[in-house]
């Protein structure tokens, strides 16, 4: 079976207005010079959806609304950090579809104030009409979205509980279906991409590209991440474990370990959501160039990892990588005040 076949079957609720696009960094080659050693770097804009804001999160919410819709729910519960870019999503997609949405954040970056707890993210959240649940350090918001979906359900409504960033096997699916979508642009571009370079915190994109690489038979290394959230053989272990998920979903015969998936945690720094010199360089970077925004907590530090292997030779002359803008622009805001000062 095919994979666009595969996805055919599956329930799905359109929220992309088609592919996103895919440029030349042309600008930030012309800044780096002969230390790129010949290296093209393009990128794939998925942060340019139009819904909420745009980004990645919304091709997991097609699957998981799908699903949600095939339960015949009523309500979405998105679970999620304060600044959290899915639940952001979530919550214009509900809007959107007409559902209700409810929103449990929980604290899980050493940040405090009102740029983090009330701008960004957050801001827009309260716009999208979602009823927000904040959590304190600690809590286990998994555990809390279930408790609140029974108390809805006794209320005669039917909640859809959506946890880890949207990254669980159905969500995941979200991004084997972009693994065709890249190969149609690079076939229709005449580019092939030696990698796919993405961010990796709940591991569920890196894990749909390698599942959709695998189904369409191609090498699924080429995807590689920088970890966010996990230290690598964290990291590794969930992306295994989900891509042969996402793959048993897709119904193929097909599987994955832990020598088809590359993810470094040299950018991690001091954790989930902890600024680094190198992130905060690769934003301004992009945006001083390209004119382009890299969200803080996961673009930033992905890009700045793309940066450090090119100049690190890990990428051979003539190569073309392709790095996946994953949004989460709102977050830019949350974190100003490490942006003000000397550019």
């Amino acid at each position: 079976m095919q994979l666009s076949q595969s996805l055919d079957r599956l329930p799905r609720r359109t929220l992309l207005d088609g592919p996103t696009s895919i440029q030349r960094l042309t600008r930030i080659e012309e800044a780096l010079g002969s230390s790129l050693n010949g290296v093209r770097i393009y990128a794939k804009r998925d942060d340019s959806m139009a819904l909420g804001g745009g980004g990645s999160k919304l091709r997991k919410l097609e699957f998981l609304l799908g699903d949600a819709a095939e339960a015949g729910a009523d309500t979405i519960i998105a679970t999620g950090g304060r600044q959290s870019n899915f639940a952001r999503l979530a919550a214009a997609s509900a809007a959107r579809l007409g559902l209700a949405c409810e929103l449990v954040l929980s604290r899980m970056v050493p940040r405090e104030g009102d740029d983090y707890d009330l701008n960004g993210n957050v801001l827009l959240d309260g716009l999208f009409g979602a009823r927000l649940h904040d959590l304190p350090v600690g809590a286990d918001s998994t555990r809390f979205a279930h408790v609140r979906a029974e108390e809805l359900r006794r209320d005669g409504r039917i909640a859809y509980v959506a946890t880890l960033g949207g990254s669980s096997p159905v969500g995941s699916i979200g991004y084997a279906a972009c693994a065709l979508e890249i190969q149609e642009q690079s076939t229709a571009l005449g580019v092939d991409f030696a990698a796919v370079v993405v961010p990796n915190g709940s591991s569920g994109t890196q894990a749909g590209l390698v599942a959709g690489y695998r189904a369409l038979g191609l090498d699924a290394t080429r995807v590689s991440s920088h970890s966010v959230l996990a230290p690598a053989a964290g990291a590794i272990a969930a992306t295994v474990e989900k891509a042969n998920a996402v793959l048993r979903l897709l119904s193929f015969d097909a599987s994955v370990n832990t020598d088809d998936v590359k993810v470094s945690g040299d950018q991690l720094g001091g954790g989930y959501g902890v600024s680094t010199p190198a992130m905060i360089e690769a934003v301004r970077l992009m945006a001083s160039r390209e004119g382009l925004l890299l969200d803080p907590v996961y673009g930033g530090k992905a890009f700045a990892g793309l940066l450090s292997d090119i100049s690190a030779g890990r990428y051979a002359a003539g190569d073309n990588v392709l790095f996946l803008m994953t949004g989460g622009t709102p977050g830019l805001y949350a974190y100003a005040s490490d942006f003000r000062g000397k550019a």
